[in-house]
């Protein structure tokens, strides 16, 4: 089978077109015959090489979300998954491929109406929002930030946030043409990548969604209200400085507090229903899908190099 592999570690470049043997599953594994691949941003972090450090080796073949068509069941699976539609998640790695393989607890049912294009799209990003603004505590009449607002992810915390009853979602993104798409979705302020502009927006934020950390982001922490909460749920900038907690502490009697989010935090069972529940709300236009681009396969290096140029609005499908 075809796959994309990282060949050498760095640039976009790095990525290349490989054969694979044909996987056969193991035990409590199935094959998924990918018809939508999400190419997310940990992929790019990944090909970097800046996790190298983790274990990640040159050779590894990105991709965590896939779907399609059940083809094959390993031992103690139920064969009634074969022919069905599935989203799957097959970890920090092994999704750029033609036929994946995916653990059985890892895969969910797809409505019939829904794309494997919009699937991959939703999947990983829709929990992350979900559960990130839970772990915010978010509650109905607040004032939600999201930084990083033109992503996957960032666009489903807006349509989740304003769904949920915000009183305010304000987005920070990099052009007056993505902060007027954001808007279409849920946002009702546009600020720049600094933080900057909405003459209407508030000037405080209970909830602020980061995606993007980097150096720039204590000086989010001023945002924070009285008891606000900041959660970063993605690095894609980098880390934040060492000493960023030190903002924290001069507000003392603000009662701010920062947390990270990671979906692996989240059990099995509950991931799976959220998804369930998101597949649905979008099959029946109550969710969009915001998909940039679909490219081949093969055109792996081309996904890379619009994300790393900062044009991608949504997330970037490759389908074999």
């Amino acid at each position: 089978m075809k796959a994309i592999a990282i060949q050498t570690y760095g640039g976009p470049e790095g990525l290349a077109v490989v054969d694979l043997p044909a996987p056969a599953p193991a035990a409590g594994q199935v094959v998924i015959a990918t018809e939508a691949v999400g190419v997310g941003g940990v992929d790019a972090v990944i090909r970097s090489g800046a996790l190298a450090a983790y274990g990640f080796k040159e050779g590894h073949i990105p991709g965590s979300e896939v779907a399609g068509t059940v083809t094959a069941v390993g031992d103690g699976v139920d064969a009634s998954w074969i022919g069905g539609r599935v989203w799957g998640f097959t970890g920090t790695g092994g999704g750029y491929v033609e036929q994946a393989l995916v653990p059985v607890e890892e895969i969910v049912p797809l409505p019939v109406n829904l794309s494997a294009v919009d699937a991959v799209t939703l999947g990983s990003s829709g929990v992350v929002a979900h559960f990130g603004l839970r772990h915010a505590h978010f509650a109905p009449g607040e004032t939600v930030l999201v930084r990083g607002a033109a992503g996957s992810i960032g666009i489903m915390a807006v349509q989740l946030a304003a769904r949920g009853g915000a009183a305010a979602v304000a987005v920070t993104t990099s052009s007056a043409e993505r902060g007027e798409r954001l808007q279409r979705l849920g946002a009702t302020h546009v600020l720049d990548r600094s933080g900057v502009g909405g003459e209407q927006a508030p000037a405080g934020y209970d909830v602020i969604i980061d995606v993007v950390a980097g150096k720039d982001m204590p000086s989010f922490l001023d945002r924070l209200n009285p008891n606000g909460r900041m959660v970063a749920v993605g690095a894609v900038a980098g880390q934040p400085p060492a000493d960023f907690g030190t903002k924290i502490m001069a507000a003392f009697q603000k009662s701010m507090s920062f947390a990270t989010f990671s979906a692996d935090t989240v059990t099995g069972a509950d991931l799976r229903t959220v998804r369930s529940e998101q597949f649905a709300a979008a099959s029946r236009g109550e969710i969009e899908t915001v998909v940039h681009e679909v490219l081949p396969l093969d055109a792996a290096v081309l996904a890379h190099q619009k994300m790393y140029a900062g044009e991608v609005f949504g997330r970037i499908v490759l389908t074999p």
